[in-house]
């Protein structure tokens, strides 16, 4: 079997592996270790070129209050929460019901419309800059949150509806007849059958849509240009002076945004792994 368990193969070729876990795990954490010492260094440590040292003066407190007392940081964070969590409620909702209908119902045009879905994926989102911020000026959205949740709905739904395909697919068949024979209609069906099964696979498929959407750089500078909607990412950079940049204060908002993603992964963990290994494998 491919490929072959660590623990069995030879002590020296585990001391390899291991070795090699290592250093991937430490040339990983190198620039999350910088950025984590620059967030609590002074601006005199890094005029004098101390990047890598340790701080000769820690500046944990101060430097993570005068990011929320010289910026907007409150605001940013409050924009990212109202802006990631519908879009993840929507993506994941239209996910679930796409997926649920590519697997189970058998109509014309079921595999071409889930080729669209993948195909969806492929597209580099870069090129669709000007016309998704064109629809956006015409519809009179752009500069507000509906921009950007609509958008991350939109392109979020593809991945999720393929992921959801997949660990619907495997549900029997055989149960959902014999809801069917007991009188369940398809929507009791789907809510109180389908979405119960696969609660992992979409605790799994919230997480990741949650990262990828919390942690948007690009649309948010595309969509919105005014503070009072802008999201947390894209609000960093109010953290730069005209003359001077404090990297000190933007590591330390950098780690405050990184947060929330790493809290919902760790409360999220076992239903993560188990929703990411159940819907593996397609048929």
């Amino acid at each position: 079997m491919f490929p072959a368990p660590v623990a069995r193969a030879s002590r020296l070729s585990r001391m390899g592996y291991r070795a090699a876990l290592f250093l991937s795990l430490a040339l990983w954490l190198l620039p999350l270790a910088g950025v984590a010492l620059t967030s609590v260094r002074s601006i005199d440590d890094l005029t004098r070129g101390n990047l890598w040292g340790w701080p000769s003066e820690t500046r944990l407190v101060e430097n993570y209050a005068a990011v929320f007392s010289d910026s907007r940081m409150a605001q940013f964070i409050l924009n990212s929460v109202l802006i990631t969590l519908p879009a993840v409620a929507g993506a994941v909702a239209l996910a679930c019901m796409a997926g649920f209908a590519l697997a189970k119902f058998r109509f014309r045009g079921n595999l071409l419309l889930f080729v669209i879905f993948i195909a969806g994926n492929l597209v580099p989102f870069q090129i669709l800059m000007i016309p998704v911020r064109d629809i956006a000026i015409e519809t009179g959205i752009y500069d507000t949150r509906w921009a950007l949740i609509l958008f991350h709905v939109a392109f979020q739904t593809g991945f999720c509806t393929l992921f959801m395909r997949n660990f619907i697919k495997q549900l029997p068949d055989a149960m959902l007849d014999a809801a069917r024979i007991e009188g369940s209609s398809e929507l009791g069906i789907f809510w109180h059958i389908v979405l119960p099964l696969v609660r992992p696979a979409i605790a799994a498929i919230a997480a990741l849509t949650f990262t990828f959407v919390w942690n948007d750089y690009f649309w948010s500078l595309v969509l919105v240009q005014s503070d009072d909607v802008r999201p947390l990412t894209a609000g960093l950079q109010s953290l730069r002076g005209m003359w001077l940049a404090s990297w000190n204060l933007i590591s330390a908002g950098s780690i405050i945004a990184a947060i929330p993603p790493v809290l919902l992964f760790l409360l999220m963990q076992q239903h993560f792994i188990a929703g990411l290994t159940a819907g593996a494998e397609s048929d």
